[in-house]
């Protein structure tokens, strides 16, 4: 062993090194593929396969760890912990492949944990007989396991697409997947249309999402459109729940959370003083009962603390959407069209293959019998060559000179019992021949048919529906019949907040009382401030990006955070394009007062923050701002005020707001303030107060003009 030092530029390491360690943790590891299934998913099954567990008494969960290792060899915890979630006990998913007996915790808790593997005992679930039709015959791929000595599936021939059907979440390296689940019937009822036709609308036969833990779903048609077509967005499910007396029962919870961290966030509310209605709170889990109870104080409005506990707990949680998924060998993002025409593609390529099995199986059949078709009319000469050859290899040989058949066929005449060497025998065969051509004729047709495989198709996913269809478990509720009650019904606390906003998209809502004293700020490296304003815990934040999009967040609804975390990254929390950059932030309580944009074509916009303000709940609204101008200048004004303006020639203009007319469009192209001259651009806009002017008022306008040039002794104090 030595000592050497290797110098190596870190592009070739990360190329050499890190580059393949991601690609195989995105491929064959964090990601699902067109089955369905991640690769410890598919191996599990397969291996129950195998073990023959479609059928018979279950076998403990302990031996099928064991068998799985043999193709999935990364300890026994991650395996079992695989099969666990895959169990119709754990509850994770909405159609479970594993029936399963004996304590397989629950996906909605934290602590209830699964019992240890020797204890538990597992089989396949009759529905997983559709991940492996036809898979002994040449279906799919068969690979070699990791150590070469057997075989096991490239991926599974599942006659439905399993990857929407089951929900999926897997985070990758610099990637991630979150696919929820979708009802059964409704998938496969778009899936029959679309093969039919493709322009069908999504929404017309897929309502929402679908989740084994039940719960409602807050309904938004553009946002579930946006998601449907591009496999990105979020939306938020809200727990079920019904009144008892003086208590209030959560029946069903999101899909997102568990019971613990929502008992946890009550009882941190109620211990804050910010919930004063609950008396107790228990876990209400057992043989018979199911959910939370939360009991109240006499005369309490139930259904004004719900809407309060649905702001403040994850009671009402976000699911974000991220349809990534491996197709042959790449990741890709796609909108349900595109994951179904791929689940589509593969289906049928899958068809085709049995086909061919089938075809070249009744092919060599139809070969061997004719060879047994040449000796009909000469039985005796062939008994006598068998009789009178010394050796195995001599009857082969003289067969096929004999009666010009190839060894195939030699060897299938001379395998024959010696009582089935008779003419009737032979001629029963052979008439065998005309049924098999006319079977490989219809197999061949079959194959060269776009029509009939697609007809193949819909009467599988039509008998799967019949056979595993179920009603929907989750509910969905229309946004615009939300119940309307104002934040000053449910007694929101307020108190002064500081909103800090750093260029990378972190966004920090601090109290004022934890900056006393502590006024250093937690970033990450290489990032800075934004801007920052004070605010109150009542306040709208309003968060304009590129995109002419404004997101709205109730500011009560971020946690609170401390000078020394990063806060909440945005472009995450609002489920941002890849592309949408955030360009400004801004906050109020009653939309009174001005947004104030500036654009490089020298324009100001005036825009009423009434503009902004919507009856319902809306998480983003569109055309926020025109597109047809590049924004440089943005501010909230509540009167108006002076602004300086300086061009890319350095002239300087001083206005005052109060010189443009408000506007309550929100695509305003504003009042044109700045004249070009030489294809001169308004470069910046900034506040009187950051610049240092003799005479100030020598730049003042009160019509449009190119300004005047930058006086030699006045500066401008940030660039």
């Amino acid at each position: 062993m030595t000592n050497e030092v290797i110098n190596q530029l870190i592009t070739d390491t990360l190329e050499e090194h890190y580059m393949p360690y991601s690609a195989h943790v995105i491929l064959h590891r964090a990601l699902p593929e067109i089955d369905g299934l991640k690769p410890s998913q598919r191996r599990v099954l397969y291996t129950m396969f195998k073990m023959g567990l479609l059928k018979g008494q279950r076998k403990k969960s302990q031996g099928v760890v064991g068998q799985t290792l043999f193709l999935h060899p990364h300890g026994d915890a991650s395996v079992y912990q695989t099969l666990v979630r895959m169990t119709k006990d754990n509850e994770s998913m909405l159609y479970p492949f594993i029936d399963s007996k004996g304590n397989f915790g629950k996906v909605y808790s934290r602590d209830m944990k699964e019992a240890s593997a020797r204890y538990t005992e597992v089989r396949l679930m009759p529905i997983a007989q559709e991940l492996f039709k036809d898979i002994n015959k040449d279906a799919v791929d068969m690979v070699d396991n990791y150590d070469g000595t057997i075989k096991e599936p490239r991926l599974l021939p599942v006659t439905f697409p399993n990857i929407l059907v089951n929900p999926s979440q897997g985070t990758a390296v610099g990637m991630a997947s979150n696919i929820p689940s979708f009802n059964i019937n409704e998938i496969i009822d778009f899936t029959i249309e679309y093969i039919k036709n493709r322009n069908i609308k999504i929404l017309d036969y897929i309502k929402a999402p679908d989740f084994p833990t039940g719960g409602t779903i807050i309904y938004n048609e553009n946002n579930f459109n946006k998601i449907y077509n591009t496999g990105k967005g979020s939306f938020k499910i809200r727990a079920k729940y019904h009144i008892k007396e003086n208590s209030i029962i959560i029946d069903e919870i999101p899909y997102t959370t568990t019971f613990e961290a929502i008992i946890e966030k009550i009882t941190d509310l109620i211990k804050e003083g910010k919930i004063k209605d609950i008396v107790d709170i228990n876990d209400i889990y057992g043989i018979n009962t199911k959910g939370i109870e939360i009991v109240v104080k006499n005369n309490t409005n139930k259904e004004l603390l719900m809407e309060k506990l649905y702001r403040m707990t994850p009671l009402e949680d976000t699911f974000s959407c991220n349809f990534n998924i491996v197709v042959e060998g790449e990741p890709k993002t796609l909108g349900i069209k595109g994951i179904i025409h791929e689940w589509i593609k593969f289906r049928v390529n899958s068809i085709k293959r049995v086909i061919q099995y089938d075809v070249n199986k009744k092919s060599n059949r139809r070969h061997l019998l004719k060879g047994l078709e040449k000796i009909l009319l000469n039985i005796d000469e062939a008994i006598k060559i068998i009789r009178n050859s010394k050796a195995d290899d001599e009857v082969i040989n003289n067969l096929m000179s004999k009666f010009d058949i190839d060894k195939a066929q030699a060897e299938f005449i001379a395998e024959i019992k010696l009582r089935n060497l008779n003419r009737d025998y032979i001629v029963k065969s052979t008439n065998e021949i005309e049924k098999l051509e006319a079977e490989i004729k219809e197999l061949t047709d079959t194959y060269n048919d776009k029509i009939r495989l697609a007809q193949i198709i819909i009467s599988e996913l039509e008998k799967i529906k019949d056979k595993y269809g179920q009603e929907r478990k989750t509910d969905i509720l229309n946004e615009g019949n939300l119940l309307s009650i104002d934040d000053k019904e449910i007694e929101i606390d307020n108190y002064n907040t500081r909103i800090i906003l750093t260029e990378e998209g972190y966004l920090k809502k601090i109290p004022l009382t934890s900056l006393r004293g502590n006024s250093t700020q937690k970033l990450k490296d290489n990032d800075q401030i934004k801007c920052e304003f004070d605010s109150n815990n009542k306040s709208d934040i309003l968060i304009f990006t590129d995109k002419q999009n404004c997101y709205k967040i109730k500011s009560y609804e971020l946690p609170d955070h401390k000078p020394s975390v990063l806060g909440e990254y945005l472009p995450s929390h609002l489920q941002l394009d890849e592309d949408e950059k955030i360009v400004y932030v801004t906050a109020t309580e009653d939309y009174k007062g001005y947004l104030i944009i500036g654009f490089d074509n020298g324009k100001v916009a005036k825009i009423d923050m009434r503009a902004y303000q919507t009856k319902t709940n809306r998480s983003v609204l569109k055309n926020a701002f025109t597109s047809d101008q590049t924004p440089i200048y943005w501010n909230t004004i509540t009167k108006d005020t002076d602004l300086i303006a300086v061009s890319s020639i350095n002239k300087v203009i001083l206005f005052n707001t109060s010189i443009i007319n408000a506007k309550t469009s929100r695509t305003t192209i504003g009042v044109q303030l700045m004249k070009s001259k030489d294809d001169s651009k308004m470069l910046k806009v900034l506040s009187v107060n950051d610049c240092e002017f003799e005479d100030v008022e020598y730049y003042r306008i009160h019509n449009a003009g190119v300004g005047k040039y930058l006086r030699k002794n006045d500066v401008i104090k940030i660039n």
